[in-house]
């Protein structure tokens, strides 16, 4: 049988890539359990990193065994059709080695309660990021867009809180590498994750501000040194040299 998961609708939901309980300013967080439900499929990138596959909702036939109401995600994941309500082809976000990926573009459903922020497209019209406002909370967010796994826009985007004024990363780039938050790739048992996470997060503020400068800077004093395998730091190294801006603002969104 092929596998796959169900997953209950109702307050449960599943996150590849680690555990998070995060809430919006002014808004009362809602803690959830979070499980590891599928390893990422390696798939060669023009940057040498190895990306999960990315794969369309299915829109037909449910996964085997699960029937109609069940729709393939991606990487053996299968969750309800209608999760969040209303959503046929719900999306999801995965997380490989040193990647990130959605299994299809975006469906901006509109503004709503918790979720009222600004979108931004690209050239093309795909949705792409979306930024915060006051009392905004991921759930929130993720029935807007149709993102089953709502609390992985925050392991995406580098932070455990989100603020008024955030840009959040919805739909990145598959071909472009991207930097785990919460442990370097091959960490081994027993990793200091705190040194690790802050150098991160400092990254990504400085990602923000385009400031390459100060991203050599804590790359150099702070990073660099914290990675288990020294070409996942090379792949930082490189853009920071090209000054590939672009590229770090997906590293570290």
């Amino acid at each position: 049988m092929r596998r796959a998961t169900a997953i209950a609708t109702g307050v449960s939901l599943l996150v590849v890539g680690g555990l998070v309980a995060l809430a919006a300013p002014a808004v009362s967080a809602a803690v959830a359990q979070v499980t590891s439900i599928a390893a990422a499929v390696a798939a060669p990138s023009p940057t040498g990193i190895t990306a999960s596959d990315s794969q369309d909702a299915d829109t037909g036939a449910g996964p085997a065994g699960l029937g109609d109401d069940y729709v393939d995600v991606g990487n053996g994941v299968s969750i309800p059709r209608n999760d969040p309500e209303g959503c046929d082809a719900p999306r999801w976000l995965h997380f490989g080695r040193m990647s990130a990926s959605l299994n299809g573009d975006l469906t901006d459903r509109g503004p709503r309660e918790l979720a009222a922020g600004p979108v931004a497209v690209d050239d093309d019209g795909v949705v792409r990021a979306y930024t915060v406002e006051p009392g905004d909370s991921l759930y929130a967010i993720g029935d807007r867009f149709c993102i089953a796994n709502p609390l992985a826009i925050a392991d995406l985007n580098h932070t455990r809180v989100i603020q008024p004024g955030d840009v959040l990363l919805l739909h990145p780039d598959e071909s472009l590498p991207w930097i785990p938050f919460f442990s370097p790739p091959d960490a081994p048992g027993g990793y200091q994750q705190i040194p690790y996470q802050r150098a991160v997060e400092a990254m990504r503020v400085a990602a923000h501000a385009d400031d390459l400068d100060a991203m050599r800077v804590i790359f150099r004093d702070d990073l660099a040194g914290l990675f288990p395998v020294a070409d996942d730091a090379d792949v930082i190294a490189r853009a920071l040299d090209d000054g590939d801006l672009r590229a770090l603002r997906q590293m570290f969104a």
